[in-house]
């Protein structure tokens, strides 16, 4: 039985063979893509589950790849790098990423990153509310559909997974740790960074002014807190 099926993007060809047989020795399909022109054109025709992608490809660069697949699918996209600066780790995830792993990496630390991606795409919400209206915002969580005003707005899946667990703990100060837990899985816990470039993402999305937050504060040397309006 099927774990999954995953898109793996790398021109290298040695590291896509290494890719395809550790993956599918723990069960998931494996579909393969040289480029980011050939990766779209995989993506479109397999519709896979995750995306494994490599950012450094001629021609279109892994950037650019996860920005046009992240307009079409809200599938996990994970980028590999041999880059490790966080001015790189804040691309990627601005372009749309889920998370990002550092070549070279160890397999396990790998399949350890698919699996918490996959349960996080699948999972069903557990409690919580299921709408939320405060000033023009209105967030319907079981539809997955927000609003600002009479503006209907698109987040990505970990915008929204974030915005879900902020609004569930509503005016109270969610630490760092306990959000990256909650939306990214277990093995997180330090990526601060990833913090900083969805909050500022979902600023951008649904405050009138991101640069004064009225719905997602910033509470100092902690974490964030979700302000309720009425």
């Amino acid at each position: 039985m099927s774990a999954g099926k995953i898109l793996v993007v790398d021109d290298d060809p040695q590291i896509r063979r290494v890719m395809r047989a550790t993956l599918s020795g723990h069960h998931y399909e494996v579909v393969e893509a040289r480029n980011g022109e050939e990766a779209l054109e995989r993506f479109r025709a397999e519709m896979p589950d995750l995306v494994l992608l490599d950012m450094n490809m001629p021609g279109m660069d892994g950037l650019e790849t996860c920005r046009l697949l992240r307009k079409g699918s809200e599938a996990p996209i994970l980028i590999l790098s041999v880059r490790n600066t966080e001015r790189d780790k804040v691309a990627a995830l601005d372009a749309g990423a889920d998370d990002y792993v550092t070549k070279p990496f160890g397999l396990e630390e790998l399949l350890a990153r698919i699996r918490a991606a996959m349960r996080r795409a699948l999972a069903s919400p557990e409690g919580g509310p299921h709408s939320f209206t405060g000033g023009d915002l209105y967030i319907d969580f079981d539809s997955r559909r927000v609003r600002v005003g009479d503006r209907e707005v698109r987040l990505t899946p970990k915008e929204f997974d974030l915005l879900r667990y902020l609004v569930a703990h509503a005016g109270k100060p969610v630490p760092h740790r306990e959000l990256l837990q909650s939306v990214w899985g277990p093995d997180y816990g330090e990526e601060t960074e990833y913090l900083r470039v969805f909050i500022n993402q979902l600023r951008k999305k649904i405050e009138p002014n991101p640069a004064k937050p009225q719905y997602v504060l910033t509470e100092p040397w902690v974490g964030y807190r979700f302000l309720l309006k009425t």
